[in-house]
């Protein structure tokens, strides 16, 4: 093997370790130790303290206030402790657990922290897409070529060793860093150097890996920021010889009892919903169906969704409904006057089509463009009194107190501004009232990326999402309802977007869904696949402001549907009004004015809490909507709709499990290593947040990317974390051996399941709506008494299985 290849190769495996970070304009949540997730949750979090630095467990004072609050069943937390060998009382084995604060990032000034300052002002300056004014020089020929060019000119940049003669190819740069270190040591020492800045370090890595526009424009690898950060190093004399840790780690007792701790706070949760899953699921099994919906609502599976849900049920004879916010196509989407393209659909999925708004209307359009342009204009002159301190002084010399009680009225009076804002917007048409979507199959971009669906394409798609709901019946009004947040003055605010959509507004994957949908070729071939849609559905399109609980409905209805839709309006006017006050109320305002509430934390520019976002997220429920439509599941749950009965072999089962519920997961992590160390993991308070660009925040001057979640989205104040950081616990409504099955050929999702990365309990409608919760390889324990007797003449189209075996002692 050639020393290039063992050298790329070493990279590759070393890039394992450090988690994809995404544009903090196209936020997406995931799991910071993602390269950890083949071992078991314990030696990952010890490997990733190892070479991260970041706690993997709640501090001490977190389980003392869960077990104070009630949140950890005594009896749960004595059977966690007793399985591991504890028996002195939880509150002397809680003085047990490490007291160690939160890791805080150093600045010695250290070799190693000067080679760090050049690197993160050469990476922010090469990395930026599109923001800077003065771009770095070279940045099309790639970053290590850039750097070649600027070193010379960068006194910050030593003048002696592998820097002060960078070879044209990295790989050589590399080689020659790495010369007085055996092979052997390579590949730690990689790992070592990738997670000294783990941020900038998961951007490139994401970066490479989407080969996006700016990736094609502007090209770095990790091969190359590798050589620049190996040179640099060199030429101040640091020692790469990689830290080898303890030569026998064993298990820390410590971390063994916030296992314990952890563990019994989760199943504390999980019990609770587990039973009232059951306990509807029993009591709903011989119930008559309920008659056809006035409207039936399809919302992303996201847990704010939980919270609207409830109170647009409780408005009227509705449905709603859980699925992916992406609705299931997985594109490319670019706005009518969007600078560029951006992808709407998962990380995990690839866009397989390009869909463009295009203009119908020309009058419209030109009101759009005219007062677009006015906008557009203003924002420039900001933009540039931002930029030149000069000219912003003789602006607002010049402007005198007009601009003054401008600046004073949106700091004081955020909700007065917001309505004239609404008001002047109002004149703006929006693009869904003037554009049409180009969802009609035209031609293959030359990218290769198809423009457009076929007819085929188009039957697949809406097929698939009514399979994966389990529907057999459809209501006079069927709305696909994206979700988006409003927010001011805020780098993280596509992070309260639609994860689904990757950090975008899921309203045009909701158009798109019901564009489809009310395609007449469509509609005809899904009834001969056994879809009942009956003459006078009619099919729209929304989205959620998941921000003040408003939902915009778009596109027209027929004269015959016109009140069903004006019902519908004004009923979503009551549920936000209901959903307002209770968000209220879980951010300490008063729910007599929620709506007002939620639209001045939307306005005010200082506000660094808008809203809760995701905050809470413990559970992942798949199964009909009637098993959780009277619980109050607080928004910490995400709810999927599937219909067991409906999914004879299993196919939509297994493609929740593949799909929403990994995406899930890495939701729940981000959040979880968020809360637990947030100076590692998460990226510390708002207030001092500096904004890189448009891709990334520092905490100060400089240093690293900070990767995960503020403070501020996770504690209600400095002493009280609103989040409690629990690993997800997933709930399915099926037979346990149709979940088997959906999991025995998906290595990727058992491999998580069996290292404790999440749980599974499925409740059995087949057993006597038994609880069952996996254990590891393939084996479940029953939950609920295992001598309880077996349903006579269960559902005829469940088949037979043998009761699923306890996990053996080996396991």
């Amino acid at each position: 093997m050639s020393t290039q290849t063992t050298i790329e190769d070493g990279i590759d495996d070393a890039a394992a370790t450090v988690g994809s970070v995404w544009p903090i304009h196209s936020f997406v949540t995931a799991n910071p130790l993602s390269g950890f997730e083949d071992l078991p949750f314990g030696e990952a979090v010890t490997q990733a303290a190892d070479l991260l630095g970041g706690r993997g467990y709640p501090s001490r004072e977190a389980f003392r206030a869960a077990l104070d609050d009630g949140r950890i069943d005594p009896d749960a937390l004595e059977s966690e402790l007793a399985d591991r060998g504890y028996e002195a009382d939880p509150a002397t084995l809680l003085e047990r657990i490490d007291t160690s604060v939160e890791s805080e990032p150093t600045d010695d000034g250290t070799d190693a922290e000067r080679v760090d300052r050049v690197l993160s002002k050469w990476l922010s300056a090469f990395l930026d897409e599109g923001h800077a004014k003065w771009s770095m020089p070279d940045r099309d020929d790639g970053f290590y070529a850039a750097f070649r060019e600027v070193a010379p000119h960068d006194a910050e940049v030593p003048d002696s060793g592998v820097v002060a003669s960078l070879p044209a190819d990295p790989i050589e740069a590399i080689e020659a860093a790495l010369e007085p270190y055996p092979e052997g040591q390579w590949v730690p020492v990689f790992e070592e150097q990738l997670a000294a800045l783990p941020g900038w370090t998961g951007l490139i890595k994401q970066r490479a890996d989407d080969e996006g526009a700016w990736q094609s424009a502007c090209p770095i690898t990790l091969t190359e920021y590798l050589a620049v950060r190996l040179a640099l190093l060199d030429g101040v004399g640091v020692d790469l010889e990689p830290s080898t840790g303890p030569d026998a780690p064993g298990t820390d007792s410590s971390d063994e009892l916030a296992e314990a701790f952890l563990s019994a706070w989760e199943a504390s949760y999980r019990s609770e919903v587990v039973e009232r899953v059951a306990a509807e699921s029993r009591e709903r099994a011989n119930s008559e169906p309920s008659g056809r919906p006035d409207a039936q609502l399809v919302f992303c599976i996201d847990t704010r969704s939980e919270v609207i849900r409830r109170h647009i049920e409780a408005a009227g004879a509705y449905e709603t409904h859980g699925y992916a916010g992406f609705f299931g196509v997985p594109m490319e989407y670019r706005g009518y006057d969007a600078a560029a393209p951006v992808d709407a659909c998962p990380p995990i999925v690839d866009a397989e089509h390009r869909i463009s708004e295009v203009p119908t209307d020309d009058d419209t359009r030109e009101r759009h463009d005219r007062w677009s342009s006015v906008r557009e204009v203003a924002g420039e002159v900001v933009a540039k009194l931002k930029a030149n301190p000069a000219s912003a002084f003789g602006f607002v010399e010049n402007a005198g107190s007009g601009y003054g009680l401008a600046l004073a009225a949106r700091t004081l009076v955020p909700g007065r501004v917001r309505d004239l804002l609404d008001t002047a917007d109002a004149a703006v048409p929006d693009d869904h009232e003037f554009c049409e979507q180009i969802v009609q199959h035209q031609h293959t971009h030359a990218d290769g990326l198809p423009v457009g669906l076929t007819r085929e394409e188009k039957v697949e798609y809406a097929a698939t999402a009514f399979e994966l709901m389990g529907w057999t019946e459809f209501g006079r009004l069927v709305v696909f309802t994206g979700h988006a947040s409003e927010t001011a003055n805020n780098p993280y605010d596509a992070s309260l977007d639609c994860g689904a959509c990757a950090g975008s507004p899921g309203g045009p994957n909701a158009r798109v869904l019901a564009t489809i949908c009310a395609d007449p070729d469509v509609k005809a071939a899904l009834r001969e696949r056994g879809f009942e849609i009956p003459e006078d559905t009619v099919f729209l399109a929304g989205e959620h402001n998941t921000t003040t609980d408003e939902i915009e409905l778009y596109g027209d209805v027929p004269e015959s549907h016109k009140a069903d839709l004006d019902r519908l309006r004004a009923d979503l006017a009551v549920a936000r009004e209901n959903a307002t006050a209770e968000r209220a109320e879980s951010m300490g305002s008063d729910p007599a004015a929620s709506v007002d509430e939620t639209e001045r934390r939307a306005a005010d520019w200082a506000e660094t809490r808008p809203e809760w976002g995701l905050a809470g997220n413990a559970g992942f429920v798949v199964g009909p909507r009637a098993l959780t439509s009277d619980l109050d599941l607080d928004g910490r749950a995400f709810l999927h709709s599937y219909d067991w009965s409906t999914d004879p072999e299993g196919d939509a089962l297994e493609a929740i499990l593949a799909g929403p519920m990994v995406v899930t997961q890495w939701i729940n992590a981000q959040y979880y290593f968020s809360t637990v160390d947030n100076a590692v993991y998460g990226s510390g308070s708002k207030v001092t947040h500096n904004p890189v660009g448009n891709v990334g925040v520092y905490q100060g001057n400089g240093g690293d990317l900070m990767t995960g979640l503020p403070l501020q989205s996770l504690m209600a104040d400095a002493d009280d974390p609103y989040h409690q950081p629990l690993r997800l616990s997933t709930v399915v409504h099926a037979p346990v051996e149709r979940v088997t099955d959906a999991l025995a050929d998906n290595e990727a999702v058992t491999g998580l399941l069996d290292n404790d990365w999440l749980s599974l309990t499925v409740v059995d409608p087949t057993r006597d709506h038994r609880a069952f919760e996996y254990e590891r390889d393939m084996e479940w324990q029953p939950v609920s008494d295992p001598s309880a007797t077996e349903p006579a003449a269960a559902e005829p189209e469940a088949p037979s299985a043998p009761e699923p075996a306890p996990a053996t002692a080996d396991d």
